[in-house]
């Protein structure tokens, strides 16, 4: 068989970046992975891109190795049919740009509406709704060719005046979308141009790598102009392979199989397999969703916790499946705040995180230190670095340098939600070793329900106004993606109220900058400032694991907690509880 090429010239037709990529990554300066993900940002296909990285076969391994993403073992033949149920909170909801909680909403939405883009499980972003897309050679111009053989649930074609209407909504004030961040700055709605039916042009006003990206973020799902407010509604026209059939608050969601979806699956008829998925709110304690997937009341859950993730290993009657992610427990400081704005105080507490234990402990040893940046070594920008010390003895000494009675005894309340055994592991080993510091952490848990929702004194949300809380955020696949959704003025997520021009300034370059080496460059140094002089700690990154019955096929585990679940199909045979 001949072996599949790519040519310089037909990648320099794609961009003319890319031949200068796959120079890099054969002379073993960037990874395999690099270049994956930088030449289908740049709108090269998945395929091609695959064959193009043959010009590299010794190409440099990530900067830190990570847990290689793990999925359920496919049956031979494909079978059509079944129910799969889910433990899963059923939490209020209204537009989806808006959507919290770790994706955990957007997973019940997801077979339904749809996104423009796709992050897959390896972390690199495809086309979805999009037939494929194109950049201009400084980055300031995106071509989005959309697929044209997409129909709404109420018979409408899927056109380019609606993916205006959906960008319109992500970057309305009055909707408030987080989505708005990583555009600010950047796109406005006058630059969002149609071209016909199914081309929209994204004219920008400084350049963005990370357009692909922020399409797939969660927040970002594709609804009809007719939307009426309500995604739970069940009268909103969608996309997906499944409809709405019920969404009860607290209680359970619904959707069932859609006869004439767009994609076709590997028996040649439409996706999807399953004729359901079900979810069912089981209270936010995890406890409870193992007694129902072991007692076979449902069959896999979202997000399972670490606790979980210990009681079920070894047991023969469930996968456990695991992936490496930019997951994070954010212990964060609001720095307009006394005695916050002396950045040595929140060193001071920064310097009591013992990384090892934390990750050890908190993480059941899954995972990678952290930095305090929001910058992971699975994004592929991170720039390598030591791991700060852990140093109680160092932190007094601070202290004491500071002066005064504050100075010598600091006292904080740390406020954060106790549904994830990790986070109350990691508040209690702050404690405890901030206490050698003469640090008094005085803990104040509340279900994690209550800290990511409005409260009388926090309207906006408790985990928006506690002066020092910890914070669960989830997985982006690229830095420049999530360090605008906290970290720059005007962020509607900027939880610690920190600014710095220097950062930001740097992040704008980051954003812009194409070659995978000079932005690496420039992280290092916004991870220095971060990590000195920022308001966040970040003791370790997670792993993200999935658990489910044997008897579902083509399950993976996703960074994101994504539930990519279109193409998973139930064999009764592999099933252990029937």
């Amino acid at each position: 068989m001949k072996k599949l090429t790519v040519s310089m010239q037909e990648l320099e037709q794609v961009h003319p970046y890319l031949p200068q990529a796959c120079q890099q990554l054969e002379q073993g300066r960037i990874s395999r992975r690099e270049f994956l993900r930088t030449a289908t940002l740049l709108g090269l296909s998945a395929g091609t891109a695959m064959v193009a990285a043959g010009c590299g076969a010794a190409a440099t391994p990530p900067p830190t190795a990570t847990p290689a993403p793990t999925a359920t073992p496919a049956a031979s033949t494909i079978q059509r049919g079944g129910t799969l149920r889910v433990a899963s909170q059923v939490l209020p909801v209204s537009h989806p740009a808006r959507f919290l909680r770790l994706s955990q909403s957007a997973n019940q939405f997801r077979p339904v509406f749809e996104y423009l883009t796709v992050t897959n499980r390896d972390n690199i972003t495809q086309p979805y709704m999009l037939d494929s897309w194109s950049t201009s050679d400084d980055l300031t111009t995106w071509t989005l060719n959309l697929r044209q053989n997409i129909t709404w649930t109420n018979g409408d074609p899927f056109t380019a005046e609606h993916v205006k209407f959906n960008f319109e909504q992500w970057l309305d004030p009055e909707i408030g979308s987080s989505i708005a961040s990583s555009w600010a700055g950047f796109l406005t709605p006058a630059g969002v141009e149609v071209i016909d039916d199914y081309t929209v042009r994204l004219n920008l006003d400084r350049p963005l790598l990370a357009v692909p990206e922020i399409m797939s973020d969660y927040p970002s799902m594709v609804i009809h102009p007719s939307f009426d407010g309500d995604i739970s509604s069940g009268d909103n026209p969608s996309t997906g392979p499944y409809t709405l059939g019920e969404y009860v608050l607290g209680s359970h969601a619904r959707v069932v199989r859609r006869d004439d979806y767009w994609q076709m699956g590997q028996d040649g008829q439409p996706l999807p397999y399953l004729d359901a998925i079900e979810w069912r709110d089981l209270g936010p304690d995890q406890a409870e969703w193992i007694s129902a997937l072991t007692s076979g009341q449902v069959d896999t859950m979202f997000s399972p916790n670490i606790e979980t993730v210990r009681t079920l290993q070894g047991n023969d009657n469930f996968y456990v499946l695991t992936t490496g992610t930019a997951q994070a427990r954010v212990l964060r400081f609001q720095v307009d705040r006394e005695p916050w704005t002396d950045n040595r105080y929140v060193q001071a507490v920064k310097m009591c995180q013992d990384r090892q234990e934390i990750m050890n402990i908190a993480g059941l040893g899954q995972g990678l230190l952290g930095y305090d940046t929001h910058v992971s070594p699975v994004h592929p920008e991170f720039a390598p670095m030591e791991v700060p010390e852990f140093n109680p003895a160092a932190a007094r000494v601070l202290l004491e340098s500071i002066g005064g009675r504050e100075g010598r005894r600091l006292s904080l309340e740390l406020t954060y939600g106790d549904s994830e055994p990790d986070t109350v592991a990691f508040a209690e080993l702050l404690k405890e070793n901030a206490a050698k510091a003469g640090i008094t952490i005085i803990l104040n848990p509340m279900p994690t329900s209550e800290y990511l929702s409005p409260s009388d004194e926090y309207p906006e949300g408790v985990w928006l106004g506690v002066p020092v809380g910890i914070t669960p955020w989830a997985h982006r696949p690229l830095a420049v993606q999530v360090l605008p959704l906290a970290y720059t003025a005007g962020a509607v997520w900027n939880e610690s109220h920190w600014v710095n021009e220097e950062f930001s300034n740097l992040l704008q370059q980051a954003q812009g900058a194409l070659d995978i080496e000079a932005r690496r460059s420039i992280m290092a140094e916004l991870q220095r400032i971060q990590s000195e002089e920022g308001s966040i700690g970040i003791s370790w990154w997670l792993s993200s694991f999935a658990v489910i019955n044997p008897g579902f096929q083509n399950v993976e585990a996703h960074p994101a907690n994504y539930a990519l679940w279109n193409e998973v199909w139930y064999d009764p045979a592999r099933d252990p509880l029937t």
